[in-house]
């Protein structure tokens, strides 16, 4: 496979750029499209502004329901975030590269394809084996199924418990709230199913979902450090970035293949996402002192950011942590990413390279783990118990 790629590359001419790089050729500019070239300005917002910018669901920034269930269903908060590390090395650095190695084949085996998505279906039905493919369909409406039943029940219950019962109707019976969550599902069957004949591919469905979640992400990083945000913070920037994700898409403005344009969507959507809900959060009032403080208590965030609060908690010793937690998600990112290089370098027969970015990666882990076990410890000590209290610190008890 490898060979072959190197020989398409060749015939393509000066035009192509190499298939298996990770960096796009930054000497082409911005909006350069080569063949087999991801643009820079595409690189730019993957690397730059996705992490941190854009929500969706299993990547919330700042923490969010799937990650909460992960840490949730742990013996104590350390195992919770241990979970979590384990669940980015799985996610990030070892289930991409069956994808990854296929996609390659993909453009050797059927080079040219008019939709690559269905590349990916063509090498099952040509090279899985017979006994297989029955596994492998079964698989793929399981992981349907069971995706589109978690967005509906959660999509209810975000519009039920989170909207309709906090803002329009408070003190209703549990059977109304029920029937009005049944009609919230319903009217999300509806919904998305013409969302999706409005999608001419998959890749197009996660630019959206992308795009959707585009400038959201900051709200909840800046929740944990600064006391200000409240909940309609989080509301503006979700509505924001619906709204001019469906102005780009109904209009489109930009030009270019759908990887540039999308870069240009996500950066005017952040931009303007962003505006907005810092305007929303000072003209609109703070969450409650007593919920503040609440949160306060139990999550123990940074000080610098929680002084208004932590002055109405004296008896609680103000942390000063995030250049630990800065230093700690360096770690993370860095295990990880040596990790899904690592991994590439062994499969794409780079061996040497390959060990030597997986030894980096278990010495990240290493020091991470001994920063995480020792911060537990400093902190059980500081509480003056070794009682967790950390399930009552979840975003929901704000």
């Amino acid at each position: 496979m490898l060979d072959s790629l190197r020989k398409m590359q060749a015939a393509a001419g000066a035009n192509a750029a190499n298939p298996l790089g990770f960096f796009p050729e930054f000497s082409r500019g911005l909006t350069a499209e080569p063949l087999w070239m991801v643009p820079v300005a595409s690189f730019l917002v993957f690397i730059g502004l996705q992490w941190w910018a854009f929500w969706y669901p299993g990547a919330e920034p700042g923490g969010g329901g799937y990650i909460a269930q992960r840490i949730f269903s742990a013996r104590d908060e350390k195992q919770g975030l241990l979970s979590v590390l384990w669940f980015n090395i799985a996610h990030y650095a070892i289930r991409p590269w069956p994808w990854i190695v296929t996609g390659l084949a993909v453009v050797v085996l059927y080079p040219g394809l008019q939709h690559p998505e269905a590349g990916y279906m063509m090498v099952l039905n040509s090279h899985l084996p017979h006994q297989y493919r029955g596994i492998a369909i079964a698989g793929f409406l399981a992981a349907f199924m069971f995706t589109i039943a978690t967005q509906l029940n959660w999509g209810a219950s975000y519009l039920v418990s989170d909207f309709y019962r906090r803002f329009v109707h408070q003190s209703a019976s549990e059977g109304h709230y029920v029937l009005v969550s049944r009609l919230c599902t319903v009217l999300l069957v509806i919904v998305s199913a013409w969302v999706s004949v409005q999608l001419g591919s998959i890749a197009s469905g996660w630019q959206v979902v992308l795009q959707i979640g585009s400038g959201t992400g900051a709200v909840y990083i800046l929740r944990w450090y600064w006391w200000r945000i409240n909940a309609w913070s989080e509301i503006s920037a979700m509505a924001c970035s619906l709204l001019i994700t469906v102005i780009l898409n109904r209009w489109q403005p930009f030009t270019g293949n759908s990887s540039l344009v999308f870069a240009k969507g996500s950066l005017v959507t952040t931009i303007v996402t962003t505006i907005v809900w810092l305007t929303v959060t000072l003209l609109t009032k703070p969450e409650p002192d007593q919920v503040l403080v609440r949160f306060y208590r139990h999550v123990r965030p940074d000080v610098r950011g929680w002084k208004r609060i932590a002055a109405q908690a004296s008896d609680i010793v103000g942390h000063r942590d995030l250049g630990s937690n800065l230093g700690a998600w360096a770690l993370g990112c860095t295990m990880v990413y040596m990790c899904l290089f690592g991994t590439g370098k062994i499969l794409l027969h780079q061996p040497a390279m390959g060990i030597l970015l997986l030894v980096g990666s278990a010495i990240c882990a290493v020091l991470l783990y001994r920063g995480v076990v020792q911060n537990f410890k400093v902190e059980s000590q500081q509480a003056g118990s070794g009682v967790p209290n950390w399930i009552e610190a979840s975003p929901a008890a704000k």
